[in-house]
């Protein structure tokens, strides 16, 4: 048990050795946690009730002393409403991710691992998919099923489900045929057992780095939905609406959109810059 300790250890002294030489991902990594520091204490950094509270006198304020970001339309706090806003978004990308990538891992590793008709039926209806791009096929879910949070989800998921069957497929073929793989079904071991023990577990580099980069493309994609008004509703405090909401004001208020902009552009590059850091952590190429 110790040795197994040590060489986990070992192991993850030497992740991190090759991931702080990438220092733009090491920024990255800072800024995501104090991202996500702050969506986890939103309610200890500012109360949700300064994100609803309307006072007609302070409508439209610049950015003060008493209200850091300024104020909106209807007097409400903007920083508020940005802080409360991570909640919403860091919470739809990284749902819509992890849900794409179960699904992606079921499909994709279905048809590396059988071949033959399971992989030609799957292919042929995840190329179906790909011929639309992912924004288009998320409105047209969002316009069925009706605009909500759920079903924001629900769109995001089905247009990202594509490339991760797809990713992680081409993984798992160059896995499959693995010496391990052979001796497992020597043994007796079933087809799920194998691939969930066996064939995934040693393709995860790849699909950790994709799912991290994913997250970002969700967020923009959530927040592109919202700012159309496909999305999250107000006066929910999402960033996409948000900047919806802030249109008007571009001209004499700017301050509106400058700061979910701002959040929007930060958290999506933090996401990139990790998977970026992640590629070189993993990439068994950069051992010494």
């Amino acid at each position: 048990m110790n040795r197994k300790r040590a060489k986990k250890h070992a192991q993850l002294k030497e992740f991190w050795r090759r991931y702080k030489k990438n220092k733009a991902a090491v920024v990255g990594l800072v800024i995501l946690c104090v991202i996500v520091g702050i969506a986890v204490f939103a309610d200890l950094i500012v109360p949700y009730a300064r994100c609803v509270e309307q006072t007609g006198a302070d409508r439209l304020q610049w950015p003060s002393a008493a209200h850091w970001f300024g104020t909106d339309e209807f007097g409400r706090d903007l920083f508020a409403r940005v802080v409360h806003g991570a909640r919403y978004s860091l919470f739809i990308g990284v749902a819509t991710s992890l849900m794409a990538l179960v699904a992606g891992a079921i499909l994709g590793a279905s048809a590396g691992y059988f071949g033959g008709m399971v992989d030609n039926v799957i292919c042929r209806i995840i190329d179906v998919f790909m011929c639309v791009p992912p924004i288009l096929l998320s409105l047209a879910v969002v316009a069925a099923l009706g605009t909500s949070m759920r079903n924001l989800i629900i769109a995001i998921t089905i247009s990202c489900i594509p490339g991760n069957v797809r990713l992680i497929r081409s993984v798992v073929l160059t896995v499959a045929d693995q010496d391990y793989v052979e001796v497992a079904r020597s043994y007796g071991a079933s087809n799920a057992r194998i691939i969930f023990r066996y064939v995934l577990p040693n393709a995860m580099g790849p699909i950790i780095v994709n799912t991290t980069m994913a997250i970002s493309d969700m967020i923009l994609s959530a927040a592109g939905l919202s700012f159309i008004g496909m999305g999250i509703q107000p006066p929910s405090p999402e960033w996409g609406a948000l900047l919806s909401a802030a249109q008007t004001y571009i001209f004499t208020s700017p301050y509106l959109l400058a700061f979910p902009g701002v959040f929007i552009i930060l958290s999506s590059l933090s996401f990139n810059l990790v998977g970026d850091g992640l590629t070189d952590a993993l990439d068994p190429k950069l051992k010494d």
